[in-house]
């Protein structure tokens, strides 16, 4: 079944808010077997929100509104379905219940302006909200569904998952879709694309292949479709074996994995812990590890090395191989990762030192210059990458692809 999402409200389209509601709602709706065909912004005006449900019911079967439901006078929503359905508002007793049951518990009065929330669309079926004061309004018209939803995204979220999307699928038989993505390292997509182009050929018709590429990272989702669950299941894990044997050292994990995390994993199991030394990235490498939660069991800290001198006096890196090499460069990365393995005393130690840019490069070291350095209990590996003139990505890049050589080490470790 096609479904169109409207969102509605002056925030969204002038920049002050992001569309979230959107984005969340078409992954819900997708695994539910609903194709999300388009989703549409529109402003506070009746005007253009009964010409956006206009168009949207010449190519959908399923319109969700959110948005424009609140008190006040800017949220005319309630005032634009009437006008579309040739209908008028009522006071809904059940509504206001709810509303005063709310206020009750905040310890709250209910004023005028409370109450004419409970006034909604005659032709309309309530749902309830358990989260707030605007119920949402089902309306079915011709053979088509239209659903009128808050913007609050923590009253519209229960109310997708516990009321609409179970009633939807009452009214429409939907196919199973199925998702597993595939978290890949080290290669650009372009790259990756050449070399499991055999294997992206020779899919099933009914297995689609999407590349998500972001800063560091390349997504690969497979997106099954069919009738039996259990059988797309099988397909679809029986293609991802087929990858990790075109693909092994490039895939780090699975759907929501992230290098973190499994970073952890790895040294809570091995009882081994890690340090890091960062220059170029500023701490946003102890950001990602610290994030995990109870990261303090392996994780010691960090040394954020931004000057030569913090290099030179609390990492033992030499002033000469800083005049001789540079800052940026396969020696002083050694030392550096040395230093704070020495210093903190931990089994392994991540350093990084690059030019983010955008000022500060040169001919023999552009803008993206970065080495990394990965301390083991056996040895030092430093490697030089070029990433590119964008900070922000540089500084995430280098972020994961020290995150991913530290696991590739971890994972060939003795014992």
């Amino acid at each position: 079944m096609r479904v169109e999402i409207i969102s509605i409200g002056d925030e969204i389209l002038i920049g002050q808010i992001v569309n979230t509601n959107a984005a969340w709602m078409s992954q819900k709706l997708n695994i539910a077997g609903f194709e999300v065909v388009r989703i549409s912004t529109v402003s506070d005006k009746k005007d253009d929100i009964i010409l956006s449900i206009n168009d949207a019911v010449k190519r959908v079967d399923v319109i969700l509104l959110t948005g424009g439901l609140g008190p006040t006078k800017d949220d005319i929503t309630k005032e634009a379905l009437c006008e579309y359905f040739n209908t008028e508002l009522i006071f809904n007793e059940n509504a206001f219940q709810q509303v005063k049951t709310l206020f009750s518990v905040r310890g709250f009065e209910v004023t005028e302006i409370n109450r004419k929330q409970a006034e909604l669309p005659k032709s309309c079926t309530p749902i309830a909200n358990h989260n707030g004061t605007a119920a949402g309004m089902w309306f079915n018209e011709n053979g088509k569904i239209i659903v009128s939803m808050p913007g609050v995204p923590f009253e519209m979220k229960p109310m997708m998952t516990d009321s609409v999307i179970p009633e939807l699928k009452k009214h429409f038989k939907t196919p199973v879709i199925l998702h597993k993505t595939i978290l890949t390292q080290c290669k650009g997509e372009s790259f990756l694309a050449e070399i499991i182009n055999d294997w992206e050929n020779e899919l099933p018709k009914n297995i689609k292949l999407a590349y998500l590429p972001q800063p560091g990272i390349v997504r690969l989702r497979l997106s099954a479709k069919g009738e039996n669950a259990e059988i797309l299941n099988k397909q679809v894990e029986a293609e991802v074996e087929k990858l990790k044997k075109i693909i092994p050292k490039y895939i780090f994990g699975y759907d929501d994995d992230k290098l973190e995390q499994i970073i952890g994993e790895l040294l809570k199991e091995k009882k081994k812990t890690l340090s890091t030394a960062e220059s170029c990235t500023g701490g946003y490498i102890s950001h990602l590890i610290t994030s995990v939660s109870g990261s303090s069991e392996y994780y010691l800290g960090s040394i954020i090395s931004y000057s030569n001198e913090i290099k030179e006096y609390l990492l033992g890196v030499t002033k000469q191989s800083m005049i001789d090499y540079g800052v940026v460069s396969e020696q002083v990365i050694t030392q550096m990762a040395k230093g704070v393995k020495e210093k903190l005393n931990t089994d392994y130690s991540i350093a990084v030192s690059g030019i983010a840019g955008p000022s500060g490069g040169s001919v023999e070291k552009p803008v993206g210059t970065m080495w990394i350095a990965i301390a083991t209990p056996e040895k030092v590996i430093a490697r030089k990458f070029l990433f590119g003139e964008h900070r922000e990505r540089n500084i995430r890049k280098t972020a994961l692809m020290a995150l991913d050589m530290l696991r590739k080490e971890i994972l060939t470790a003795k014992g």
